[in-house]
């Protein structure tokens, strides 16, 4: 029998198996287990079957497009969805491209707004900070998501988290003023995070 919960895991998993197959690993967002974690997350999210399953639609083509028109000349993307507004972020070399990106995503339909957030990373700023500089972006999404998940007063479903070379960005939906604040705290405290940056917008249920 064909249930709510099955359906949109079994959604979460063909974007996963689309994505695989069609992306560059160093372009786009491929980690299995970031995007099985986001569609288990969803089950338990205070919000409709149909307004998850529009997200996962617009995640799905926004990858499409940005894999079909900007392919490996980035040095990372990713696009998080939540009711329908979307979140740019990664690193790119030239203010042309974060231009493209976002004229791109704009292509799809039933987006409410987009955030971009991509940062523009010159090629020498790039190597230098791997050498000198290096943060593990993947540690830091870990930690904020541990630290996040312990933390009462924090609907961390509702939630989505990106780190780009040590700067966080949040988005989603937070229940107060509070709790979006909260957040950012927590978060701001994880070691080698240089800035928070919240986009999460205050709606009560």
């Amino acid at each position: 029998m064909l249930t709510t919960k099955n359906f949109l895991f079994g959604s979460a998993i063909a974007v996963l198996a689309v994505t695989y197959l069609a992306s560059p690993a160093e372009s786009i967002d491929l980690n299995p287990l970031s995007m099985i974690k986001g569609a288990v997350e969803a089950i338990a999210e205070d919000r409709s079957s149909g307004d998850i399953g529009k997200d996962l639609a617009i995640k799905t083509e926004i990858t499409a497009k940005v894999i079909e028109k900007m392919g490996t000349d980035v040095i990372s993307l990713s696009a998080d969805v939540y009711e329908q507004n979307v979140m740019l972020t990664g690193a790119v070399k030239t203010k042309e491209q974060k231009i493209q990106a976002e004229k791109l995503t704009r292509e799809v339909e039933n987006i409410k707004k987009i955030f971009n957030e991509i940062l523009i990373v010159k090629p020498i700023d790039k190597d230098k900070g791997a050498v000198e500089n290096f943060v593990d972006d993947t540690v830091i999404e870990s930690k904020a998501n541990a630290l996040l998940l312990d933390a009462g007063g924090v609907n961390v479903t509702n939630f989505r988290w990106r780190s780009v070379g040590g700067h966080v960005f949040l988005f989603g939906r937070a229940l107060s003023k509070a709790e979006k604040d909260k957040s950012t705290k927590i978060v701001k405290e994880i070691k080698n995070v240089l800035s928070v940056k919240n986009l999460a917008l205050v709606r009560a249920k």
